[in-house]
């Protein structure tokens, strides 16, 4: 796929895969590596390289506000962290076992190639260290779209944070959907998405800027109801032309 010219303002899909499409994501504290990684990353200076390790004994009971004491990095409310310059604007991600997806909103000149290059080569570096591989990680560079027409806007963060229920209903983009109660409240749970964010349950709030797509789709309450009234209603035809992948 070509990639778009990545203009200031603009928002942008950018999704990628593992390599033959193994897992990236093997344990809870491979999700937050790279969650650290999207905040430590997104910025116009140079990350300082660091070898990060997790002090916390149960990964999976880390949150929003003890993320930073889980890594020998700096706080979140430290100086250097108050100056930092964002390349680009996080507004959503989903992450699975053998892919991710970003929304972001472009800040800075070819802040999307700056900080997708930091981030895969980080999180690659991290990953080869930990399980003693070598090689890429990621499936050639990552893809990007442009979010050019108002339907994208409007049906793509949906998409995105519908990604997991895939792990529960292998054939919910069929509509063929066994238990709806059931995989509504797996979405609410399934930490590595910013939709617990999106609909009120703090999760991981300072990863993502929320105010644009809230004013687009709604509070909490309306975001929530309009997903699950996405998976109900969602065809086929329609997701193909929200993912364009």
């Amino acid at each position: 796929m070509q990639k778009p010219q990545f203009v200031n303002n603009h928002i942008y899909h950018i999704y990628n895969r593992g390599v033959e499409k193994r897992n990236v994501f093997i344990e809870d504290k491979n999700y937050l590596r790279f969650i650290h990684d999207l905040c430590e990353f997104n910025d116009t200076a140079s990350a300082i390289p660091s070898n990060v390790k997790f002090s916390l004994r149960n990964p999976s009971q880390i949150d929003s506000t003890n993320l930073e004491h889980c890594l020998e990095v700096e706080p979140l409310n430290s100086e250097k962290r108050k100056t930092k310059k964002p390349l680009v604007e996080i507004l959503a991600f989903c992450l699975m076992p053998n892919h991710y997806h970003l929304l972001v909103r472009q800040f800075v000149d070819n802040g999307v190639v700056k900080f997708m290059q930091k981030l895969g080569t980080g999180y690659t570096m991290y990953f080869n260290q930990k399980y003693e591989r070598v090689g890429p990680l990621f499936q050639g560079r990552f893809k990007a779209v442009l979010l050019e027409r108002d339907g994208h806007l409007l049906h793509l963060p949906y998409y995105i944070h519908l990604n997991p229920v895939e792990l529960i209903e292998p054939k919910w983009k069929d509509r063929k959907i066994r238990n709806l109660k059931k995989v509504t409240r797996f979405l609410e749970s399934y930490r590595w998405s910013s939709y617990p964010d999106y609909i009120g349950k703090k999760n991981f709030p300072s990863v993502t800027s929320r105010e644009f797509l809230t004013d687009i789709v709604g509070d909490t309450k309306e975001y929530k109801k309009a997903t699950e009234e996405w998976l109900k209603d969602m065809d086929i035809v329609t997701i193909q032309k929200v993912i364009l992948e």
